[in-house]
């Protein structure tokens, strides 16, 4: 029935439709033999053919929009499923599986004919130097028992590579064994001098040690004053003769409170550079215009949380499906709209970034040795955009960044997404990087959730339906800049990275990638204490009161040392010139 209904108004339409167009032809050839009766025919059938025909071409507008959307969630899965897979171990920066994940890339921009960008083809590659590390075959042995790395004992930077068993007395110092060294004497005695360097102090007494004859040297601290003893990754200072190893106050109570027993040693102390080679993949859509819009999102994750910044524990996988296969996946299929039917008003520049989960590496390196000379508008970020839901909605940050966004967002949205905005240009992502170089940028990010920074971010678990309307907004943004030209940028306040809560802050942002001695400050946060005390990006804090510190982690430690109200003083380095501030949280 419903068949022959079909069938019964399409003969219809067409009938309609050759009714019109013979009567058409008969008023063209003999317009004098129409009569008042056909004018009234044609009038009548005018309106209704066009009718049948909008309505047709509706419908087939809208058959097309569900095929597209249908490829785009199955094109946006099928990626996800790839970067996700147990067979790229998690890419973690510098790994096969990273390797893996870049080759993907590459093939999907040359399969679309998007012009390379990169230093080799699309790639540009960049070297990350963590600093000195322990490797895990390195060991301190007390009567048989295995102490803890880090947790008893910590070997010094500047300790050399060598094995040493020995039998002494902590009392004693004896040629052809072991000597421990207490800082309880030199602490006291110079508690109050601004010029003690403890590390100083340690390499004369280890280099003392040697030439009388021992074989290494146990460092401690008896007394509750702070000794400022760090492992420094960034070390540069040749390697001591005999090792070298500070034991720590929970060591020592555990290993060593009887100072006359004779204890038997075993010590192997090994370091390595902690060197790896990252990737950025970088394409380019070229439509000769005066300005480049940067689009972005970091394709690595943890690997198998070696790098100590999963949130579980054990050695486990962390596929990374919503952080951030969904951003990457996000950012193919964008850069596939915008070769299809590109706004020409703006070139397109697509960077895959490598190392954001180690401190936004790939986006800082390439900010400061760009592939392409360009001029840049604005930067949009998409880090963990598989997760949309109702309750956590969309959140665009960098809303602040160009009042130009505030127009634009006025007058465009999706029916399909609930958004919040967020003013600020800075956060734990890579946009911060191009904010930081005074661009505007856009930030889109679906929430966190229970599957952050574990095993459990799976590709099942990805809203490929929502992230589809996602890619949608973003390029339907993309083109209501179109006309706008360059856009002005506005500073923001901005957000403190890193996940441990402080009690008090000095309102900097920190540079991850630094490899000196000390926190480099990488922003300043308007309004905040660094600022009103005259703080500068490129400034290398050094001292908070009592407490050095030698890299981000160490600054983080002497901060939590702090509260809200408290008076001290802070160290910094800025160019060659030391200087000293007084502070108050």
């Amino acid at each position: 029935m419903v068949v022959r209904y079909e069938i019964r108004n399409r003969m219809a339409a067409h009938f309609t439709s050759t009714l019109y167009f013979a009567y058409g032809i008969h008023l063209l050839l003999y317009p004098q033999t129409v009569s008042m009766k056909h004018w009234l025919m044609i009038a009548l059938l005018v309106p209704a053919t066009l009718m049948a025909q909008s309505k047709k071409k509706k419908k087939q507008m809208l058959l097309e929009e569900q095929r597209a959307n249908t490829t785009l969630i199955n094109n946006l899965r099928s990626h996800v499923q790839y970067l996700a897979d147990d067979k790229l171990e998690g890419r973690r920066t510098g790994t096969k599986g990273e390797q893996l994940a870049m080759e993907y890339l590459v093939k999907q921009y040359t399969d679309l004919n998007i012009e390379p960008k990169g230093t080799n083809g699309y790639i540009q590659a960049f070297e990350i130097n963590e600093g000195k590390q322990v490797t895990p075959n390195s060991f301190l042995k007390v009567n048989g028992t295995a102490l803890k790395l880090n947790e008893d004992f910590i070997p010094l930077a500047f300790c050399s590579d060598k094995s040493v068993k020995g039998s002494p007395a902590m009392a004693l110092s004896e040629r052809g064994q072991p000597w421990f060294f207490d800082l309880k004497e030199e602490l006291e005695a110079n508690q109050n001098s601004p010029h003690f360097d403890v590390e100083e102090v340690i390499k004369k007494k280890v280099e003392t040690a040697a030439k009388k004859g021992a074989t290494a040297l146990l460092v401690y601290n008896s007394t509750k004053l702070t000794d400022n003893v760090l492992f420094n990754k960034n070390d540069k200072s040749p390697l001591t003769v005999i090792p070298i190893v500070y034991i720590t106050a929970e060591g020592c109570k555990k290993y060593f409170h009887d100072h006359s027993a004779t204890i038997d040693i075993e010590l192997s102390i090994n370091m390595e550079e902690n060197k790896r080679t990252a990737k950025n993949v970088v394409a380019f859509i070229n439509n000769n215009a005066p300005t480049t819009v940067i689009l972005g999102a970091h394709y690595d994750h943890l690997g198998f949380g070696e790098d100590k910044n999963a949130l579980d524990t054990g050695h486990l996988v962390h596929n990374g499906a919503d952080d951030n296969a969904s951003g990457t996946a996000a950012l193919i299929e964008l850069a596939k709209m915008l070769k299809r039917s590109s706004p020409k008003n703006n070139n397109y520049l697509i960077i895959h970034f490598s190392g954001e989960e180690l401190g936004l590496f790939g986006s800082k390196y390439w900010v400061e040795h760009p592939t392409t000379n360009i001029t840049a508008n604005y930067m949009i970020n998409m880090d963990m955009v598989g997760r949309y839901d109702t309750a956590h909605k969309l959140t665009i940050g960098g809303y602040g960044t160009s009042p130009t966004w505030g127009e634009i967002f006025s007058t465009n949205s999706n029916k399909n997404l609930i958004t919040k905005f967020d003013s600020s240009g800075s956060g734990p992502s890579d946009h911060a990087t191009f904010y930081r170089s005074n661009m505007p940028v856009l930030f889109f990010f679906t929430g966190s959730h229970v599957d952050y920074h574990k095993a459990t971010d799976d590709w099942d678990k990805i809203n490929y339906d929502g992230e589809k309307d996602i890619v949608k907004y973003i390029y339907q943004l993309i083109q209501a800049t179109d006309t706008k030209g360059k856009l002005v940028f506005t500073k923001t306040a901005e957000q403190q990275m890193g996940r441990v809560k402080m009690t008090v802050t000095l309102g900097v942002i920190p540079d991850y990638g630094y490899t000196g001695t000390g926190m480099r400050i990488d922003g300043v946060s308007p309004g905040k204490l660094a600022e009103r005390i005259g703080l500068k990006s490129g400034d290398v804090l050094l001292q908070l009161g009592e407490y050095k510190f030698v890299d981000v982690m160490s600054y983080m430690g002497a901060l939590s040392k702090f509260k809200k109200g408290d008076k001290t003083k802070l160290k910094l380095k800025r160019g060659d010139e030391e200087k000293e501030f007084d502070i108050e949280f």
